[in-house]
């Protein structure tokens, strides 16, 4: 992949830049500007070197049409807030390729920034018709004199933003980008051992994939979060009213036969009557787990166990919280795989989305671990072997 020293002279050119700015929104607040923060470096390194920066990016599910519940206002006055120190000024078009945003095009200087207006509001950015895509890629592509790809949280999609608008423009790889790619590989080519997966959140199936490829790659799978419930039926325990994927049970057992004492189970699980903040929780053995109860965490001996398995390893790649970590009560589990993953001594990789929210909401700080990465499912598919079409479109001349 070219990078962004490959494109030359960048003063006076308008560079079109794919970011990822999907942050959470409530009421206008920003709950955790992490991704915007990752955002910064490159949109720093385009704008010193007199470039007119302009960045299209999407927020939530606006449904291809105009919301605002999805505006990117709140996104770009925190944008301006973070580069005001930098002396980079941040200006924002009302539409995605329209008027607001040609004539802002139009009058922005060498090294400022434009933030265009949700790109998700355009219905052709998500189409699975290559032509529509094709026609909001040129509208893009007109705004513009070369493509910076920088948004690692989409480039598992085919979208005009993201893979079009990159066979239109000489392109390259933004600094985040290129820092995501050069960590996975780390994860996948040849890792240093003992190598450790972490992994939690709600669903075996939305991890079957990679937990298929990565058995074959890791030492220890250690599985917590709600997904657990499934692999503790599939052993014949009761799980309660705990969360539970029925249809994956046979696939689960199949991996309990075939991967030996790779995959390490909590022993004890933290349940309560309710899924609320204050139910009152108790600490069980996770094969004695009541009818009645739902399990809203890992236990302590299994946080200790876990962070045990974690704080040993060379290579540690976590994926999913262990429990409901929003709610006190239940954030245990996720509070100590977290604090073992900053006293690992080597990569330690905290894959994104929840997992990222999690250590943040926690007090840890950014710079505590390895690598904090900022494409939740685009990090697995990578992990799963896929190949990524905003990437390898980076590959193409």
């Amino acid at each position: 992949m070219k990078t962004i020293e490959d494109l030359g002279d960048l003063a006076g050119q308008r560079v079109l830049v794919r970011s990822d700015l999907n942050v959470p929104i409530k009421d206008e607040v920003i709950g955790d500007d992490g991704r915007i923060r990752a955002s910064l470096p490159t949109l720093i390194k385009l704008a010193k070197a007199g470039a007119k920066v302009i960045v299209t990016a999407h927020l939530g599910r606006p449904k291809g049409e105009p919301n605002p519940a999805y505006t990117l206002a709140p996104v770009a006055k925190r944008l301006g807030e973070l580069l005001q120190p930098e002396g980079i000024t941040v200006h924002f078009a009302t539409d995605v390729t329209g008027e607001s945003a040609q004539e802002a095009v139009q009058e922005l200087d060498e090294g400022e920034v434009l933030l265009l207006e949700n790109v998700r509001y355009d219905p052709r950015e998500e189409s699975k018709d290559e032509a529509q895509r094709g026609e909001l890629a040129d509208e893009l592509a007109a705004l513009a004199d070369v493509f910076v790809s920088d948004g690692f949280g989409v480039v598992h999609r085919k979208q005009a933003s993201v893979y079009d608008v990159a066979r239109k423009l000489p392109h390259a790889a933004g600094g985040l980008v290129l820092a995501e790619v050069e960590v996975l590989k780390k994860l996948t080519e040849d890792p240093a051992r003992p190598y450790v997966v972490v992994l939690g959140g709600a669903k075996v199936s939305d991890k079957l994939a990679v937990i298929d490829n990565l058995l074959a790659k890791a030492d220890k799978l250690l599985i917590g979060g709600a997904m657990v419930f499934t692999f503790l039926k599939a052993q014949g325990h009761e799980v309660g009213k705990s969360l539970l994927e029925e249809d994956q049970l046979d696939i689960v057992r199949g991996y309990l036969k075939d991967a030996g004492d790779k995959i390490v189970l909590p022993t004890d699980i933290v349940v309560a009557p309710e899924f609320k903040g204050d139910s009152p929780a108790t600490v069980v053995a996770a094969d004695a787990i009541p009818a009645d109860q739902l399990g809203l965490d890992i236990g302590p001996d299994s946080g200790k166990a876990f962070a045990a398995e974690v704080a040993g390893a060379k290579t540690v790649f976590w994926n999913g919280p262990m429990g409901v970590f929003e709610m006190a009560a239940f954030a245990g589990g996720t509070k100590a795989v977290a604090q073992a993953l900053t006293e690992v001594d080597g990569l330690s990789v905290v894959g994104g989305g929840d997992s990222a929210a999690a250590v943040r909401q926690l007090g840890f700080a950014d710079d505590a671990f390895g690598h904090i990465s900022t494409g939740g499912g685009a990090s697995l598919e990578y992990l799963e072997g896929k190949e990524l079409p905003g990437l390898a479109v980076l590959e193409e001349g």
